[in-house]
Order: C-alpha cells, then structure tokens, then sequence
C-alpha cells in the first residue's frame, strides 16, 4: 500500500510526467477556443453567442468520435502491458479504420443537421450567424476525429508528447489563421464568426498530418507501423472495439448533451445569458483539462495493471491519481472564487459605448455563473480521472448509465426548473449542472471501488 507522503510523491511525480503532454495538448484546444472568444467577443455579445450555439451541435458529434476512439487506449496499454505487439499493432490498424469512418459519418450528421438551428428558439441574430460557422467545424471533424485515432494509439503506448506537439502546431496555425480570417488583415477577407471556423478546419488538418508523418517515421513505432500488411480486417476486433467504444461514446456523449443543453437552455433566455454561459463554460474548460490530461495516466496505468494481473497495485496507482487531481481541483476553485468578477472582462470590449449594456449584464451574468462554476471543479474533475480507471478496467457500460442517470435524469431537471421556472435564471442552470457532476463524481466512485474489491477478494 500507499502509505507515506514519499511514496505519494513519487507516484504524483510519474503521474504527472505521463499527463503534462496530455494536458498541455488538451489546454492549447482549449486556449484556442479561449482566444477565439476573445476574438469574436471583441465583435459583439451576439457574434460569441452563435459561437457557443455552433459548438453545441459540433461538440455533441465530436464527443461520439472520441468517445469511440478511447476504446484504442486501454486495448493498446493492456497489449503493452503483456508485451503483446502483434494483438497491439492490429488494434492500432482497426481501430484507425473505425476512426476514420466515424469522422466521415459525423461530419456529415452535423451538415444535414444546419437546418434544426432555426427550430430550437434561439435568437435569429445569433442562428443567422452560427449556420455558416456550423458548416465549417462540421467538415472539420474528419481531420479531428481520424486524429484522435493517432492519439489514442500513442498514448496507449504510454507516448503522450507527439499529441502535445502535434496540437501546439495546430494552436499556432489556427491562432494566426483566426486572426487574419476575422477581422480580416493583409491579403484575407473580413469573416468574422465564419473565419474562426475556416482556422479551426486549416489547424485540425495541420495535427493530422503532423501526427500521420510522426507515427509513420519515428522509431518509437516502428514494431507497430511498418510491419502492417493489408489483409481482410477481423470484425471480432471491430466488434471488441465497438463494444468497449459504444459505451464509452455514450458516456461523453451524455456529458457532453448535459452541458449543451445549458446553453440552449441559455439561449431561451437570451442572447446575453447565451454569450455568458460561454464565457464561464470555456473558462471551466480550461480547469477540466487537468482533469481529462490525469483521466489519460489513469486509464494507461490501470490497463497496465490489469495487462499483469496486480489489481492491489491497480488501486494503489488509481488512489494516486484521484488524490493528485483532488489537490489541482482545490486550487482552482478558490481561484474561480476570488477572481470571478474579473475573468469575464478577458472576452469583452467595455469601451464600445453601443455594446455597454450587453456587455456589463453578461459579465455580471457570468460572474455568479462562475461562482457555482467553482464548486463543482472537485466534483467534475474527480468524475473525469475515475472514469479513465474505469475504462483502464475496460468497464464501460455502467458507468455509462452512471452518466445517463447522473446527467439527464438528475441533473437536467434540476437545471431545467431552476433555469426556466425561477428567478435563478443562468445560475440555476448551473446549479443543475453542479448536481449532476457531484452525483456521477459519487456513483462512478463507488462502482471503481466496488469493482476493485470484487477483483482483490475474490
């Protein structure tokens, strides 16, 4: 067992070693999005609004690409663990196949979906501009999605950097591009909301065909990559990867349904209520990158164990991680607690005398948002880390109606009546939310618990 502060140590110290690639990588797409918004923020409250109403739709169908795609990860770190290479490498191949057809079938959802934006009571403003930004990060899945299946193989293998570099590139290319694009500088047209979207879609081709390249050449893959011929694939494998993805898939999707819906609840209350609910959700997306980088050494590891068959040490090295990711989640909350009145001001100009209104209601607006926001980083983070052990387990279906129940059946409710039906408004959305992520944080606790018992004892 764990049992000293030096021992935490070290184990904190390997942990972190395997997620800051991970983390950084994921904290450069979400430092994009945060420049974005300040980008197409400094254009009014109703261009930032059709951005968070645009990622509504992608974000749903992105969660069922990558939640499919992390089937990849523990298969390939429990092929690790056994030193099984052949088993790993025809994971890598399938489950790229599976990636690459799941990009295509997305992206073409969300294209045919364009027209629902003028269904859902929305604002008219701010739909006439999200309909052409939705078009281009739909396209855009098909790079990203075939990406992830990249991804998840590297860090299957426990290789987190070549994601890292691979999305500090893109970061870079979609900074300039989004730069150019909206406001329009040297030879490029002024898009405005449009252009955020074309730079997404240039930068997400950018990590693809880095990843691609560095795959194929490095010689940490060599075993992996250039040894694969082209025979018949074997849909028992598939079937594997399908029924480990599929519940998986669900699981974000869930997630991700829980969160959108805050902003079309939002959106119902209008377009500054929208555009502050995007500020407070990218900025609680900065944070919750921890916790999805420490969900990743969560997942590798415990699949490691579970590959060598120590399930002591399996809960050893989980504790560790839910531990770590406990510690960061303090920090944040008391950071989003004193600083709540100041971050929103970060995606708004104050000084345009005809959004002055707007822009003082949705920064008060975002501000108690926030507040709430910060109460439920331990909850949300805790949730994200066990849910990478549990799928290290490679148990996947109930804690994906661990979510359903959590999300949908508790939380929504929940945010829906305080939402609509109360003066709480934005922030009794919110609160909905605050319950449902304590509720999963729990319940997906006491399953990893249950499960690792039943494995030692019995």
């Amino acid at each position: 067992m764990i049992s000293s502060f030096s021992q935490y140590n070290k184990e904190f110290r390997y942990n972190l070693t395997l997620a800051y690639p991970v983390i950084i990588g994921l904290l450069g797409h979400t430092f994009v999005q945060l420049v974005d918004n300040i980008m197409v923020g400094q254009l009014g409250t109703a261009e930032l609004a059709a951005v968070s109403l645009g990622n509504s739709f992608f974000f749903v169908a992105m969660s069922l690409g990558i939640g499919f795609s992390t089937a990849i990860t523990p298969l390939m770190a429990e092929a690790d663990g056994a030193k099984d290479v052949a088993s790993a490498r025809k994971v890598f191949i399938h489950g790229l196949m599976l990636c690459i057809f799941l990009g295509i079938l997305l992206s073409a959802a969300v294209l045919f979906s364009k027209p629902l934006l003028y269904q859902m009571g929305q604002p008219e403003e701010v739909v006439e501009l999200a309909y052409p930004y939705l078009q281009w990060v739909g396209i855009s899945l098909v790079p990203l999605i075939f990406f992830q299946g990249f991804k998840q193989f590297s860090e299957g293998l426990s290789y987190t950097r070549p994601a890292m570099y691979a999305t500090l590139i893109g970061n870079v290319i979609n900074i300039i591009l989004n730069y150019f694009l909206i406001f329009g500088f040297w030879i490029f047209p002024k898009l405005g909301v449009e252009g955020a979207a074309i730079g997404s879609l240039f930068a997400r081709c950018s990590m693809l065909l880095f990843m691609g390249l560095y795959v194929r050449f490095s010689s940490k893959f060599v075993a992996y990559v250039q040894q694969i011929t082209f025979q018949k694939p074997q849909m028992s494998l598939f079937c594997k990867i399908f029924k480990l993805g599929f519940p998986s898939a669900l699981q974000m999707f869930f997630e991700v349904l829980f969160f959108t819906a805050a902003i079309w609840l939002s959106g119902f209350l209008g377009k500054n209520p929208q555009a502050a609910n995007q500020i407070a959700l990218n900025l609680s997306s900065m944070t919750f990158m921890f916790a999805m980088g420490l969900g990743v050494p969560a997942m590798i590891r415990v699949g490691n164990q579970q590959g060598r068959k120590d399930i002591v040490r399996l809960r050893e090295v989980a504790h560790s991680i839910f531990m770590l990711i406990f510690i960061f989640d303090v920090i944040f909350c008391l950071l989003f607690l004193s600083l709540n009145e100041l971050l929103p001001w970060i995606y708004l100009d104050g000084s345009n005398p005809l959004e002055y209104t707007n822009v003082t209601e949705v920064i008060q607006i975002a501000s108690s948002l926030l507040i709430v926001s910060a109460f439920f980083q331990i909850s949300d983070g805790l949730q994200a880390v066990v849910l990478g052990a549990l799928r290290g387990l490679q148990d996947v279906n109930i804690p994906a109606w661990i979510t359903f129940f959590s999300y949908g059946i508790f939380g929504f409710p929940i945010a829906y009546y305080l939402g609509i039906h109360t003066e709480l408004a934005a922030t009794g959305i919110w609160i909905g939310l605050l319950s449902g992520l304590s509720a999963s944080a729990l319940l997906l606790f006491i399953r990893f618990r249950y499960l690792t018992n039943k494995l030692i004892f019995n």
